[in-house]
C-alpha cells in the first residue's frame, strides 16, 4: 500500500492511496489540474482512480469534488447529510450517480476496505478513514475536533497514519485570528494541536506502527519545524515522521 498527500491545509486537502489494482482517492480540496500534475509526476493517472471520498463538507475537502467527478468520471462515496450540506455552502455543479454510504459503515473495492470513522469535527456528518488491504492498515485521519472515544484504539491497529497536527498553542494565542476564531480551533469541534497530537501518538501507537505524516498544518499558526520538534519531544524516534504540505506533494510514502 501507498499514500501520496498532494496537499494538505486550509487551502484544501486530497490523499491518493493505492493497494494492488484498487486506487482510492480522499477529499477534493484543490483543484483538478492540480491533482492530475501531481499525481503525474508519480507516474499515476487520475482517470483510473476508482472512487473519490468525501471527509466532510468544508471548502478544503469538498469544493472540486464536482470537478473531478465530471472531467475524471470519478464516482464519489459522501454521505447524506455531508452531500446535502456541501450544496448548500458550493457551487459543485451537475453530478451524476453519487454513491452514498452511511458514517461508521466499511466499504469494499476488492481485496481493500475503506472504513469510515464519525469524527467530533463541527462539519457535518463528518468521517475520517482507515484503509485496510488484508496486509496493511493506514489511517487518513484530519479534521477530528478533538480526542474521542475509540481514536485510540483506531491508531493502535495502524501500520502507518496520516493526522492532523494543526497547530501550536502558543502561535494560536499570539496570532491574528480573532477570539471566536481561535475558540473555535482549539474548541471540541475544531482540530488538534500539535501536543494534542503527539500525546495521542505516544499512548496509543502500538508496534506495529511505522510512520506518521503530520497534516492539515495551519499557516498562520504552526510550522512544520514547529509541529516535528513538538512530536519528537514527545515520543522521540519511535516512528518515521514526514509532514504533508500545503502546496505541493509528499513523495510516495510505502506501507510495508
Amino acid at each position: 500500500m501507498k499514500l501520496i498527500a498532494l496537499q494538505s491545509g486550509s487551502n484544501g486537502n486530497c490523499f491518493y492511496v493505492e493497494s494492488g489494482h484498487v486506487r482510492l482517492l480522499f477529499d477534493a480540496g484543490i483543484a483538478g489540474v492540480q491533482a492530475q500534475r501531481r499525481l503525474a509526476t508519480q507516474g499515476q493517472d487520475v482517470r483510473k482512480i476508482d472512487a473519490l471520498f468525501i471527509s466532510h463538507e468544508h471548502a478544503d475537502h469538498v469544493k472540486c469534488a464536482g470537478i473531478y467527478h465530471r472531467k475524471f468520471g470519478l464516482p464519489i462515496h459522501i454521505t447524506t447529510k455531508t452531500l446535502r450540506a456541501a450544496r448548500v455552502r458550493h457551487e459543485l455543479g451537475q453530478l451524476g450517480k453519487i454513491c452514498h454510504f452511511q458514517s461508521g459503515s466499511t466499504l469494499q473495492f476488492g481485496s481493500v476496505s475503506v472504513e469510515t470513522i464519525p469524527t467530533a469535527h463541527d462539519g457535518t456528518d463528518g468521517v475520517a478513514f482507515v484503509v485496510d488491504d488484508g496486509d496493511r492498515r493506514l489511517g487518513i485521519l484530519t479534521d477530528l475536533g478533538h480526542v474521542f472515544d475509540g481514536l485510540e484504539d483506531v491508531i493502535g491497529s495502524l501500520d502507518a497514519v496520516l493526522l492532523e497536527s494543526n497547530y501550536d498553542s502558543d502561535l494560536l494565542e499570539r496570532g491574528p485570528y480573532s477570539n471566536s476564531l481561535k475558540a473555535r480551533i482549539r474548541g471540541p469541534g475544531g482540530h488538534l494541536s500539535n501536543l494534542e497530537a503527539a500525546e495521542l501518538l505516544s499512548r496509543a501507537a502500538s508496534g506495529r506502527l511505522k510512520w506518521a505524516c503530520l497534516a492539515h498544518l495551519s499557516e498562520q499558526n504552526n510550522h512544520p519545524d514547529v509541529a516535528c520538534q513538538t512530536h519528537r519531544k514527545i515520543y522521540r524516534n519511535q516512528f518515521e515522521l514526514y509532514v504533508a504540505g500545503r502546496y505541493d506533494a509528499t513523495p510516495v510514502l510505502n506501507v510495508e
